[in-house]
């Protein structure tokens, strides 16, 4: 299987391929085969990216065994109907929060054959009065136990450069956690991108 896996992935990513850069596309499928030498299974929870991770994942043909589903919750409600988060979190801490993108990372994990589970949620433009544009919050966690959160400040790029720089984040952020997936929980400081 890791024989046909490895042929497989030497395919590039089609459907994005134009839109997105040559190196994401390489760490994608770089990400994807240590999945599988791994024996791991991965899934995602969207709300900026708007379900791009999960189709940058599975533009790669031949990796159904690797990548199991993406929950695509842009609303509040659907994170709630979804993935579980409590509407009460929600209302305390806003949908852009470590907290919910716990809650949407455990939520994935817990509704999925995965085994790693990878969630985003931020404002990829304009915000309100009080939201900064290019906020964006990512967690990863494992079925063994390993919760990692990410906080990155991209700025006010506009969305589609903002969703690319998630998308690059997000893919490094999976490979750390793909090799390691028994590291110990953590929270990192904000990034400025």
């Amino acid at each position: 299987m890791l024989h046909m896996l490895s042929h497989e992935l030497e395919c590039d990513a089609e459907t994005l391929a134009p839109a997105l850069p040559d190196t994401l596309i390489g760490e994608a499928i770089a990400l994807l085969k240590d999945a599988g030498r791994a024996g791991l299974k991965l899934a995602t929870a969207e709300s900026c990216t708007g379900g791009l991770l999960s189709s940058l994942l599975t533009d790669v043909e031949g990796t159904s065994h690797v990548f199991d589903r993406g929950f695509v919750t842009y609303s509040k409600r659907s994170k709630c109907d979804l993935l579980g988060v409590p509407a009460g979190m929600i209302r305390w801490h806003g949908d852009v929060s470590e907290e919910v993108a716990r809650a949407m990372a455990w939520g994935a994990l817990q509704r999925s054959d995965a085994t790693v589970a990878f969630a985003i949620t931020g404002f990829t433009g304009k915000a309100g009065p009080t939201q900064e544009a290019g906020l964006v919050h990512m967690a990863c966690v494992t079925e063994g136990g390993y919760c990692d959160h990410q906080l990155y400040r991209f700025g006010d790029i506009g969305r589609g450069a903002t969703r690319v720089a998630a998308l690059q984040a997000a893919i490094h952020h999976l490979r750390v956690a793909v090799r390691h997936p028994d590291l110990p929980s953590k929270s990192h400081p904000a990034r400025t991108v």
